[in-house]
């Protein structure tokens, strides 16, 4: 249990700097965007890898 309130306090903190330091999260090359006159649609292809990349190693990470 202590793991997991560490884990969640640190990705919240990391989420909460990347903010502040206005790094685009969510607009990254490969995140597909439609708009058209009466409907958008975005679907953060490029952005889901990476945050799947990055949780699986935390995950390792912790696992050990």
């Amino acid at each position: 249990m202590g793991k997991t309130l560490v884990f969640v306090g640190l990705a919240i903190a990391a989420l909460g700097v990347i903010v502040m330091l206005g790094l685009p999260i969510g607009r990254l090359p490969g995140d597909f965007v439609i708009k058209r006159d009466n409907f958008s649609f975005y679907f953060p292809m490029t952005t889901s890898i990476i945050l799947s990349l990055l949780l699986t190693l935390l995950f390792a990470f912790f696992r050990r």
